[in-house]
């Protein structure tokens, strides 16, 4: 055996381990009378956080101490428990006293769930019956409060007023009593309150009053007295009186007519018209006072002075300042011109002249005195005079010019281009004046003068257009743009491009398009191109520059001529825009470069159509199955246009044709329709079996089905047509609709329901089917049960504009308005919600504000038809003929299609050939007003 396996032999399992809690070395053997500083630790800071097992107990606060001491009266003496409180509170809280607290805790728990269920039913049954022992108020006035649904408004009406239950005394109160005072009395405190206004002859003599300190007080100003005096008054309105004359004849504007009737009321006005505080104008002055004794040469503090004086009223010190301030700083500008504001008339004219001989370069004061004269013939001289002295001002060349005669301006504008060679607008002014040759003379010295501006070039290109040489405006854009760039001038093609619109508006439209045609490629990359030429054509549209976008669109054209998307946005550009010429003549270009784009020949042929050429819409569309040989779209607009123009066989052989060559599910259905609308029910029926057959996964014809056959009377087959759609087409959901309503016009109403339930399984998170259940319990009766659904619809669909809008009008009438702020928090632009708003003003009688939530309405959504109907009736009911006309017309340009009510008139097939302006006062007769 080694060594080493005799030490692990000997060696105890315990050593190297932590020691158990609570232990103490020694105790054993009874060693622990002594601690060592192994025992304790190293010395420790007093933040240190000590050892959970060598923990001192906590100190308890003289309160804890008291509250824990013993309480040995007999009142706290139990015989099986004796004193209460703990026997042990005295000692130390330790871990094993917390591990005990915690086991009891456990075993209280575990004992209390025992009895939980038994002490909680027993608890409910006492709080029930002391419930049924004293109710509440609100509960035994609830039967009482039910009743009062059941109360009219008669009733309401017919309660007497609450009496006054307070006694006579509280009700009539008691009438103050007044006892007038005597004179006596008032007199002789008239007399404490009243002070001498003089001093005897023994004051006099001794120069001041004797007081009791035994000095001599100074005479002062006298004390008005209490009496008012109306002599003094009188005086002071003659005052006033006489400032304000003197303020009149005085004035700045040189005006020296009174009003004769209104000046005593116009008293009111000789008040500073200054606002502020006095105390505020006197700080200012001092202010203004102290720059100007500090720097006399500096102008803002004279004008600034000057204002304040004049501000506070005193128009008069406003002068002498600024007059003096004209003596200090001469050849200051402003300090003339301000002096010159001041001054009346003649003395303006006066102050004008001087400031010219300091400052004979002003253009401002020569400017300032040609406004001062009053006649013509002397404000040409000034600015003639003025010119004498400054001859390149362009601004006075400009006023000089605008007051002389049209020869006159002429001969005037040729000098003055002599001395301002660089002004455009006096070379253009110039131009405008001349006859033809002349005028490109002057042009042609502008340009030599200044060969960096542009719009020298476009007036020269704008004349050749005014005077037929419309081959030259081209070329001498051209010529610009070359000019320019040799002259290190950008071209920045946006401000072409708005002085191309410039051109426009003036007249100029080919100018315009040459411009257009310049720089509309200008800084463009290859790849941006056709982006960039749209924004432009839709910039210039917006700002109604019509000719420019048709330039654009024409030479985004030449560069993509195969482009269909161009092409189209060019055609609707020609139709809201341009004539119908233009825009036949377009969809000609368009269908020779794009002959595949179907909505370009159908786009020519209704344009034909309309116009009542019936035989080029023919031709077009024949052009067009040329060209497209099995287009469904194409083979459906030449049936249409037969059937619109009672050409029934010939729209029966085309869609014979079609079903031949291109067989679609839409050709059949147009087929079946046509049957279904001339009343020849049984080849409409053969084509549906034929349809069916080729196309089951195709709802409509399913849906024809069953509506032939309700027509017929044949509700059982069409339940059956239904149900087989519906195994085929599961999803769509306006066959759930009919198969629902048929149930119901059986009577049905509980297998509607679940018809309505399936479907929404089939297709959940669908407004209409929840709108459906929603009005099929309304049209029960059954209020509740739809309020329960609008609930849980709006749960599953909380942003549908047609739950939301039929849950307001489902609400009582004073609840309506705060559901409809809900709606629109919810879904704000929703066209049905915001119906439904223009609904509830109507019924409100609020004219106005419904007419405008109609408005954004139909403008939000113009395909919603039911929103156009509603705007008409109203109209009918509370507008002119002016404005029920104009709903018409824009719901004629509209052409809606959609919307509950205007879907079952105008797919019913009866109304089958109406068009949209004998249908709009179909549905609106229809629609009930909203109550």
């Amino acid at each position: 055996m080694s060594v080493q396996s005799f030490v692990n032999k000997r060696k105890k399992t315990f050593l190297g381990l932590p020691a158990p809690l609570g232990y103490v070395p020694g105790l054993g053997r009874g060693a622990t009378g002594f601690t060592t500083r192994s025992d304790i630790g190293p010395a420790r800071d007093a933040d240190d956080i000590p050892e959970d097992r060598h923990a001192p107990p906590n100190k308890k606060h003289k309160q804890d101490k008291e509250d824990d001491e013993e309480d040995l009266n007999d009142a706290n003496y139990d015989e099986f428990s004796g004193y209460g409180g703990s026997l042990c509170s005295k000692d130390p809280y330790d871990k094993d006293d917390e591990e005990a607290d915690a086991i009891y805790d456990a075993v209280d728990k575990r004992m209390d769930e025992k009895r939980k269920e038994r002490r909680e039913e027993k608890l409910k049954i006492d709080i029930e019956k002391f419930r049924q022992e004293r109710p509440k108020i609100q509960q035994q006035f609830s039967d009482l409060k039910r009743d009062l649904a059941d109360v009219t408004v008669d009733d309401w009406n017919n309660l007497p007023e609450v009496g006054d239950a307070r006694n006579r005394k509280q009700r009539v109160a008691r009438t103050e009593k007044f006892t007038p005072v005597p004179d006596s009395v008032l007199a002789r405190a008239a007399a404490q309150s009243n002070m001498n206004t003089s001093i005897s002859e023994q004051d006099q003599k001794y120069g001041g009053i004797n007081t009791p300190f035994g000095a001599i007080t100074p005479i002062g100003s006298a004390t008005p007295s209490a009496d008012i005096d109306m002599k003094k008054i009188g005086q002071a309105r003659n005052t006033l009186m006489d400032i304000k004359l003197t303020q009149v004849s005085d004035s700045v504007s040189g005006q020296t007519v009174v009003d004769p009737k209104g000046y005593l009321t116009d008293l009111q006005s000789m008040l500073p018209s200054h606002g502020g505080d006095i105390n505020d104008v006197k700080k200012a002055r001092l202010l203004l006072k102290s720059v100007r004794e500090t720097n006399p040469k500096h102008p803002p503090a004279w004008i600034a002075s000057a204002r304040l004086e004049e501000v506070t009223g005193k128009v008069q010190a406003a002068r002498n300042l600024i007059m003096k301030g004209c003596e200090e700083c001469p050849k200051s500008e402003d300090i003339w011109l301000e002096a010159a504001r001041l001054m009346p008339g003649d003395q303006a004219r006066a102050v004008v002249a001087q400031a010219v001989r300091q400052l004979p370069q002003s253009v401002r004061i020569w400017s300032k005195a040609a406004d001062l004269e009053m006649e013509l013939k002397t404000k040409k001289r000034v600015f003639r005079k003025a010119l004498e002295s400054i001859p390149n001002s362009v601004r006075l060349w400009k006023q000089a010019v605008e007051l002389e005669e049209e020869e006159d301006a002429r001969i005037m504008l040729s000098r003055a281009v002599e001395c301002c060679p660089t002004s455009v607008e006096l070379w253009l002014a110039l131009a405008r004046l001349e006859s033809y040759e002349n005028a490109r003379k002057v042009l042609n010295k502008a340009r030599e003068s200044i060969p960096t501006d542009r719009q020298v070039w476009i007036t020269a290109a704008k004349l050749e257009e005014a005077n037929g040489n419309s081959h030259m405006v081209e070329r001498i854009v051209e010529r610009a743009l070359n000019s320019l760039r040799a002259n290190m001038v950008e071209v920045n093609r946006d401000h072409w491009i708005r002085d191309a619109e410039d051109c426009e508006k003036s007249g100029s439209i080919i100018t315009c398009q040459a411009i257009i045609h310049a720089v509309i490629s200008v800084g463009i990359e290859e790849e941006d191109r056709k982006h960039t030429w749209m924004e432009d054509a839709d910039s210039c549209a917006s700002h109604q520059a019509y000719e420019c976008a048709r330039a654009i669109y024409a030479f985004a054209l030449a560069e993509f001529p195969s482009k269909k998307s161009i092409w189209l946005r060019a055609a609707y550009f020609e139709k809201n825009h341009g004539t119908r010429e233009s825009l036949e003549a377009l969809l000609q270009r368009a269908v020779a470069h794009c002959p595949k784009a179907e909505v370009l020949w159908l786009m020519g042929a209704k344009s034909k159509w309309m116009a009542g050429d019936v035989p080029a819409a023919r031709s077009i569309l024949a052009l067009a199955f040329q060209a497209n040989p099995n287009s469904e779209e194409i083979w459906l607009a030449a049936v249409k246009l037969e059937s619109e123009n009672n050409e029934f066989e010939r729209a029966r052989r085309l869609l014979q044709k079609a079903r031949a060559s291109a067989p679609t599910a839409r050709v059949f259905m147009k087929s079946v329709k046509l049957e279904w609308s001339l009343g020849e029910i049984r080849n409409a029926e053969i084509l549906l079996d034929e349809a069916v057959k080729h196309y089951p996964d195709f709802a409509k014809l399913w849906m024809m089905r069953g509506q032939i056959q309700v027509q017929a009377g044949k509700k059982e087959v069409a339940r059956d047509s239904y149900n087989q759609g519906l195994k085929k087409c599961p999803q769509a959901v306006p066959l759930w609709l009919l198969l629902s309503r048929l149930e119901e016009t059986m009577g049905q109403l509980t297998r509607a329901r679940s018809i309505l339930e399936k479907a929404r399984l089939k297709n959940p998170g669908t407004e209409q089917l929840w709108l459906e259940a929603v009005r099929v319990e309304c049209r029960a009766g059954l209020k509740n049960i739809a309020n329960t659904l609008m609930a849980k619809a709006l749960q599953e669909c909380p942003s549908s504009g047609m739950l939301w809008a039929e849950a307001i009008l489902m609400e009582a009438r004073p609840q309506r308005k705060t559901k409809c702020m809900d709606a629109l928090k919810k879904c704000e632009h929703n066209p049905h919600v915001l119906l439904a708003a223009s609904k509830l003003f109507w019924c409100e009688r609020k004219i106005s504000k419904a007419r405008s939530w109609f408005n954004r309405t139909v403008k939000i959504d113009p395909d919603l038809g039911d929103a156009w109907a509603y705007f008409y009736k109203f109209e009918l009911a509370h507008g002119d003929e002016k404005e029920q006309e104009d709903v018409a017309r824009r719901c004629l340009a509209a052409e809606p299609h959609h919307g509950d009510n205007w879907c079952a008139v105008s797919k019913d097939i009866a109304n089958w050939r109406l068009k949209t302006e004998e249908l709009l006062p179909l549905v609106a007769k229809a629609l009930p007003i909203p109550t």
